[in-house]
């Protein structure tokens, strides 16, 4: 079983800032990549999900700003699309029509995506720390305690 929590988080001015910027940045990203994916497919060459990931580390080299985001949360901007192509061709496999993917505004693209490492959750203190925002105050609406 997979268990996720959401938590109200109240960054400061600076975090806040931060976060946005990593938004920013992940969108920007998510934008380049589905264009890749598309030019590749308009001139019939086939991309993988490792291939795009390679993409990434050459990209940080030619665009400093996104150093300024965990490597994890790049990473899984690349896995995004590929989920959702995944999921497309499901749906079109099932007989019903699909559309394609479509890019994100800045008002569309809210998430950060910290999987495996890059962030600490302080329970006693109530933060959580994300590697290149900040530590960040939470509130816990409900007691979370599971018994196992």
């Amino acid at each position: 079983m997979l268990i996720s929590y959401k938590y109200r988080v109240y960054p400061d001015a600076t975090r806040e800032a931060r976060l946005h910027e990593a938004l920013d940045t992940c969108r920007r990203l998510y934008n380049k990549l589905l264009v890749e994916c598309n030019t590749a497919r308009e001139n019939g060459s086939s991309l993988t999900m490792r291939g795009m990931q390679a993409r990434i580390v050459t990209l940080k080299e030619e665009n400093p700003f996104l150093k300024d985001v965990y490597s994890k949360v790049l990473q899984m901007v690349n896995y995004t699309p590929w989920s959702n192509l995944r999921a497309l061709s499901q749906t079109k496999k099932k007989g019903q029509k699909i559309g394609k993917l479509r890019f994100k505004s800045a008002a569309r693209y809210r998430t950060l995506n910290y999987n495996q490492s890059g962030f600490k959750i302080d329970r006693e203190h109530n933060t959580v720390t994300f590697s290149k925002i900040g530590t960040i105050p939470f509130t816990v609406a409900i007691d979370r305690t599971w018994e196992r």
